[in-house]
C-alpha cells in the first residue's frame, strides 16, 4: 500500500522535501504530496540487484553511472521520484537531487503497491521530463518491456519474456534473457 502525506491545508514544498534529509523510507515529492511506498517483496529486489550487477560495468565502460533505487531525480520543480534503476551520465556525487537531464535510461519494477504508478504515471512523467529511454520489468508475468522516446511520449521498442532475449543498444549495448534477472521459480 502506497501512503500519501498532505500539510493540511499546506502543500509540500521542494525545500520542505529536501529538508526531511537522509532516510530510510523510499519517500517521493509529487503535487504538494509525500508518497512513501513499502519496501519492495524480494523478487523485486532481485531484478534491481541483477540489473545492477548486469549494468554497471558497461555503464562504466562508455562513460555513464548505473544506479539501484535511491538516487532522487527532479522531473520538473517540485515532483521528485526515485526510479527503481537508473542509468546517469556523470552527475555531482555530493548532491542530493538530480535534474532528468542527466538520466539516460529509468527503470521501474512493478510491485502490486505500485502496478498503476509504474505503467501509467512513471511513464508519462519520465517521458514529459525528456528521459530517453524507459524498461519497465514486472515479475509476476516476467515481461520486459522497453520503450524510447518519441516526442513527449513512450514508443515500445523491444519486449522479452523469459528464454527471449531483450537487446538495449541505448545508452548501453547489452542483450538480456529475463530469466536470468529474475529471481528462481
Amino acid at each position: 500500500m502506497t501512503l500519501t502525506l498532505h500539510l493540511g491545508e499546506d502543500t509540500w514544498t521542494e525545500s520542505k522535501y529536501l529538508a526531511i534529509g537522509e532516510t530510510p523510507e523510499h519517500i517521493e515529492l509529487f503535487n504538494g504530496s509525500l508518497v512513501v511506498t513499502p519496501t519492495p517483496a524480494g523478487d523485486h529486489q532481485q531484478v534491481v540487484g541483477s540489473l545492477q550487477g548486469n549494468l554497471y560495468a558497461l555503464a562504466r565502460d562508455v562513460g555513464l553511472y548505473a544506479f539501484p533505487g535511491n538516487l532522487e531525480i527532479r522531473l520538473s520543480p517540485g515532483h521528485i521520484r526515485i526510479p527503481d534503476f537508473l542509468i546517469t551520465t556523470e552527475i555531482n556525487f555530493k548532491d542530493s537531487v538530480h535534474d532528468a537531464d542527466v538520466v539516460k535510461l529509468a527503470c521501474e519494477v512493478i510491485s502490486p503497491s505500485s502496478a498503476a504508478t509504474d505503467m501509467v504515471l512513471k511513464m508519462r512523467f519520465y517521458a514529459e521530463a525528456g528521459i530517453p529511454w524507459y524498461l519497465l520489468i514486472d515479475p509476476r508475468t516476467e515481461i520486459f518491456r522497453l520503450y524510447r522516446l518519441e516526442g513527449d511520449k513512450y514508443l515500445e521498442h523491444a519486449s522479452a519474456a523469459p528464454g527471449e532475449l531483450l537487446e538495449i543498444t541505448e545508452p548501453v549495448a547489452v542483450t538480456i534473457d529475463p530469466a536470468d534477472l529474475l529471481p528462481p521459480r
